[in-house]
């Protein structure tokens, strides 16, 4: 991916940072693969605002994205690279050998005309998805299943993937990208490859404007409003506000939120933060 950086020509292009979208070939999405999204602006099924800081925004369509991969051995030809509104990775149109359509997330690589294919047993090449008791250790995966069949839950964020650094009788053992490193069952399905527009992180809006346009209303600081709209609310002149915490309450710096003796800790190895769970 490249970045682009804009001339200094309006306050808004002063401290832009955009994405020079090099990878992408069309702007025309899929008809077939696309439906409404209807905004909401915060507001719930009786209209009222449940949700604060949101409205607005440009109208966008919702790209269906096949995260299953379950159209098995089947060879699927890259027509297009695209973008999405709605997640920060890219996106690829495939065109199956049997007529059909399909996006998948696109991994980092991807180039139009490359033939890819989903099954149990295919070569672990970038873009084509099988069951992670097939891969080598080593390899870049994402779009990762926690149930075989259920479709890819893990790692489908821009620039992001796993490893897969072991195996086990029934688990792969994958390092996630925060370093957590956690089983998960090697009969599970992934997609080889790391997953496109990894410069996201480094983009810039430039304006709070672009926002805006993103449907994102300007937040109020905690310590701007009165006690009862906040708990750290209030006070006289600049008050600090106290320990940074929630309009709930909770802590917002170090407490732990994770819920004790969750099911999915016997999986969990180490922590992101090296931290070696109990066994």
């Amino acid at each position: 991916m490249a970045l682009k950086k804009y001339k200094p020509i309006t306050a808004g292009t002063r401290w832009r940072i955009g994405n020079a979208y090099e990878e992408v070939t069309t702007n025309v999405p899929e008809k077939s693969l696309v439906e409404k999204v209807k905004s909401t602006g915060g507001r719930n099924v009786q209209g009222r605002r449940a949700m604060r800081y949101i409205g607005g925004g440009h109208k966008k369509m919702y790209r269906i994205i096949d995260f299953k991969r379950n159209k098995k051995d089947i060879e699927a030809t890259v027509v297009s690279i695209e973008y999405d509104p709605n997640r920060t990775a890219f996106i690829a149109l495939l065109n199956y050998a049997d007529g059909e359509k399909r996006y998948i997330l696109a991994p980092q690589g991807l180039q139009v005309g490359t033939t890819v294919i989903a099954g149990d047993a295919v070569a672990p090449e970038i873009g084509n998805a099988l069951q992670m008791k097939n891969m080598p250790l080593g390899t870049n995966i994402h779009n990762i299943e926690m149930q075989p069949g259920q479709g890819g839950k893990l790692v489908r964020s821009a620039g992001t993937s796993a490893q897969l650094t072991n195996k086990e009788e029934r688990y792969a053992i994958l390092k996630m990208p925060s370093g957590e490193l956690r089983k998960v069952l090697i009969n599970c399905f992934a997609t080889v490859g790391i997953v496109s527009n990894g410069d996201h992180n480094l983009e810039m809006k430039g304006k709070a404007g672009r926002n805006r346009w993103k449907g994102i209303r300007p937040r109020t600081r905690g310590v701007a409003m009165n006690p009862v709209d906040h708990p750290m609310g209030g006070g006289e002149g600049r008050a600090s506000g106290g320990h940074p915490r929630s309009r709930t309450g909770k802590y917002a710096k170090g407490l732990k939120t994770r819920t004790r003796g969750k099911g999915s800790d016997k999986l969990i190895i180490q922590r992101k933060n090296g931290k070696k769970l109990a066994k």
